[in-house]
Parts: structure tokens; sequence; C-alpha cells
């Protein structure tokens, strides 16, 4: 059973349904012994650092979700879900996230010619070969919705980067562990592929 935390701040649906689509169940969970119990973790993310890392205390999942992490069991964090991984955001502020990664979360640089956010579709270029990008393109389009990118201290756990205006990470990877900025729900094919090659890991 795949589960998919739920503390506020996701699109559950979208990705439970794409889960679906490739005849995958999944269960939306809240509670911490539920975390602990997954077999494999997904930690979507859409909105506000400060409030999703608050709400993540508040529910006790902090410590459920590391612990996941650290037992090398199957985890997929997706846009917010990736920044949250880090040890830090500077996002309206300055706000510790779980620091799994070391590193921090950073805006994007201002530019007259790139809107901010960074939204729509865009290339993945792989560093090396990953198991959650097995038999994909090496140049596949993902959908990207995001203001903010991770900057990572350790490069090896850089699994893929993407080009706006900079170059940044947009797929990490160690061990079992999984995160992209983009949102494989919303990527077509490419996205469940990728979501298909999560579930067989």
């Amino acid at each position: 059973m795949i589960a998919i935390v739920d503390y506020g701040m996701g699109n559950l649906r979208s990705v439970q349904k794409a889960l679906e689509k490739i005849g995958q169940s999944a269960e939306i969970v809240t509670r911490p012994e539920q975390v602990r119990s997954a077999e494999r973790l997904i930690l979507p993310g859409v909105g506000a650092f400060r409030d999703a890392i608050h709400e993540l205390q508040r529910l006790k999942l902090v410590d459920p979700i590391r612990e996941h992490i650290r037992s090398d069991k199957p985890f997929l964090g997706i846009c917010l879900g990736l920044q949250l991984l880090f040890d830090v955001s500077y996002e309206d502020g300055e706000w510790p996230g779980l620091g799994v990664l070391a590193g921090d979360v950073v805006r994007f640089p201002p530019s007259a010619e790139l809107k901010v956010p960074h939204m729509g579709w865009n290339t993945l270029e792989p560093t090396g070969p990953v198991k959650l990008l097995q038999d994909l393109p090496s140049d596949a389009s993902v959908y990207f919705v995001h203001s903010y990118y991770v900057v990572p201290r350790d490069p090896s756990v850089i699994a893929a980067r993407t080009t706006y205006g900079v170059p940044f990470t947009s797929m990490v990877a160690r061990g079992n562990m999984y995160a992209t900025q983009f949102h494989p729900e919303k990527s077509q094919k490419v996205g469940l592929k990728l979501l298909s090659n999560f579930a067989g890991i």
C-alpha cells in the first residue's frame, strides 16, 4: 500500500487519482502511526513552507517521516514535499525544514525576461541513471509550478536538473528516497511512468 501524507497542504486527490490510473491503490493518511506503518510514502505539497512545517509539527508527523526515510523504505516528495526535506527555507523569512538533506530553499533570482513562479512544462536533465527515471526519455518534459528551488550542499543527491534562467535541482535521490520539484501527477505519460517506477521500487 502507498500512503499519501495529508497535512492540509497537498493536491492529494490528484496524486491518488494518478496512482489509480496505473492500478495502484493509495491511502490518504493523517496520523503518525499510519505513516510509521506505510510501506511506501508520498509527501506532496502546495503552498507556503512555513505553514507546511508548522502543520507537520502540529500533527506530530515530523519524526515518523524522518524514521520512514532513515529506514530506507521508498519515499517520494513532490514539489513542497521536496523542499521540506532540506535544512532551511528562505520563503518569506527563515524557516527550519526536516533536515533530512543539507541545503537551502531559495527564490529564483529577479529577471526581466522570466516570470516567477516558474509555471508550465520544462525539460529534465538527469545527472545519471536513477530508478525513478527508468525507461523515460533522456529529455523528458514535466510540469512545474514553483517560485523557490532547493540548493543541496551534497551534489551527489542531485538526480536531475532543469534550466529556467538558471540551472536548478529538479530532482534528488538517496537510497530509496526520491523527491521532485515538478508534479508527476500533472506530467501526463511521463509522470505516470515515474509513479509506476516508484510503485515498483
